[in-house]
């Protein structure tokens, strides 16, 4: 999972990218880097760490031009080099191409080996540089046809944004796995992952990029093609994304993430009620989910444990060591609020187990009476293909262990997962979304060759 920001026809345009970097930091908190156009050359700046720690006041001003792209990194393909940092800058025939990708590809085998007997020499362990590669190999004539055959040859999740020949690209794919938005702000369009990234910006939010679609700004100018049978493809929206990675002041598959959250806990609460004092949520994302459980329970609801915020998300952390490190610095259990109650703690998702077991053994330690854990999802069973970095299945916990074992394991007095059914009820269009990762059952052909690092050697 990663964030991605496009400004067009903004006079301070590496600015707005990186707040629009700073309010996708969820997103990935690897590194994080900017391109800027001025016209005639391109200007960039990435490095590892936080969005916040790589730019400031003196740099951003080195970033120069009315166009900009950012990422910020979360690690799906390829390891967590430097050299992986995005955005990617090449520059082409004497014209640069920049390109920020959130995603995974899915025939990356099949286009590397092929680029590779064309003669390209990749750079990076990424999938996402073979869009530069195709870009660079594929005739490029007219903009409209250059782009839908390069896109084209790609097959698996992308939202992709570039900085190509004075225009700003938007991509995404025909299945939509994951997000990316449009918004307004003067007279320019702005792209984001998410619509939060506008409000700090103070754009206006204007649609979603339909899966398929191509949109190609040029100043303030605005043109949208569709990929060849992309308006009848089946959509496969990431509900995961709703679950647990974006933000809850977003809004995107049309719907916004605050309300599902707070329904997927309502119907937590009739699946699997709890007797309990009260009803507590873990940091953030189990907030939203615990406030509908709890209301829909008429229980009382208590913040019982206090994030530090200048910790990032354990989930997205690249070693086992750093989340269990991470889980023990982010959250602290209040013990007056605990002590010698029964709590029903409500979380959005367990992938291995081990984060979850840590979080109850601190709720003991601080003298929790009975603790009924309750989760907003289904077992996560198996891994992701299109973006996000779950692990092989024999790590995922619930692949082959029981809800009972699970629960045995975490040390909790009870357990209940949301059941795949009552999840996608409460989703807007339940049929939109790609559920692969409870039921096994992917909406595309596997790739072959599933590992992480598999581009490194």
């Amino acid at each position: 999972m990663c964030g991605i920001v496009g400004i067009s026809h903004h006079k301070e345009a590496s600015k707005m990218a990186f707040l629009g970097l700073y309010a996708l930091q969820h997103r990935g908190e690897e590194a994080a880097g900017i391109v800027s156009y001025d016209g005639r050359e391109m200007h960039v700046i990435k490095k590892d760490g936080l969005a916040v720690d790589n730019f400031d006041e003196s740099n951003i001003s080195r970033l120069k031009g009315h166009m900009a792209i950012a990422h910020t990194r979360y690690s799906t393909t390829g390891g967590s080099h430097t050299k992986n940092i995005q955005p990617i800058l090449v520059n082409h025939r004497k014209k640069p191409i920049a390109v920020a990708h959130n995603g995974n590809l899915i025939n990356t085998d099949e286009l590397y080996a092929r680029l590779e007997d064309e003669g390209s020499i990749f750079q990076t362990s990424m999938d996402s540089e073979i869009f530069v590669h195709l870009l660079a190999k594929t005739p490029n004539g007219d903009m409209a046809q250059w782009l839908t055959k390069v896109f084209s040859q790609v097959k698996g999740a992308y939202s992709v944004v570039l900085l190509l020949e004075e225009c700003l690209i938007g991509a995404r794919d025909p299945q939509g796995f994951r997000p990316l938005c449009l918004g307004k702000l003067g007279d320019g369009y702005i792209l984001a992952s998410e619509s939060c990234a506008f409000d700090l910006m103070k754009a206006e939010f204007v649609r979603e990029i339909a899966p398929g679609e191509i949109v190609i700004i040029k100043g303030n100018k605005l043109e949208s093609i569709y990929l060849p049978g992309s308006k009848s493809a089946a959509k496969a929206f990431c509900v995961f994304e709703n679950v647990y990675f974006a933000r809850p002041d977003s809004r995107i598959f049309d719907d916004n993430i605050y309300q599902v959250r707070k329904r997927l806990g309502a119907q937590l609460a009739k699946e699997h009620p709890a007797k309990a004092d009260f009803v507590m949520g873990i940091p953030d994302s189990g907030n939203y989910a615990a406030l509908g459980y709890a209301q829909e329970l008429n229980m009382p609801f208590e913040l019982g444990i206090v994030r530090n915020h200048y910790i990032g998300r354990t989930f997205i952390q690249p070693t086992q060591f750093l989340r269990e490190f991470r889980v023990r610095v982010k959250l602290n259990p209040i013990r007056d609020v605990i002590k010698g109650k029964k709590v029903v703690i409500i979380e959005d998702s367990i992938v291995r187990g081990t984060t979850s077991r840590s979080r109850i053994e601190e709720l003991r330690e601080v003298g929790a009476k009975e603790i009924h854990m309750r989760i907003s999802c289904p077992p996560i069973k198996s891994p992701c293909f299109y973006g996000i970095d779950f692990p092989s299945s024999g790590e995922l916990i619930a692949h082959n262990k029981t809800v009972q074992e699970i629960a045995d394991f975490i040390k909790v007095d009870s357990l209940g997962f949301l059941s795949l059914d009552g999840m996608m009820s409460v989703m807007k269009d339940k049929s939109s979304f790609c559920s692969a990762c409870f039921t096994g059952k992917y909406p595309t052909a596997i790739p072959k060759n599933t590992d992480k690092l598999k581009l490194e050697s």
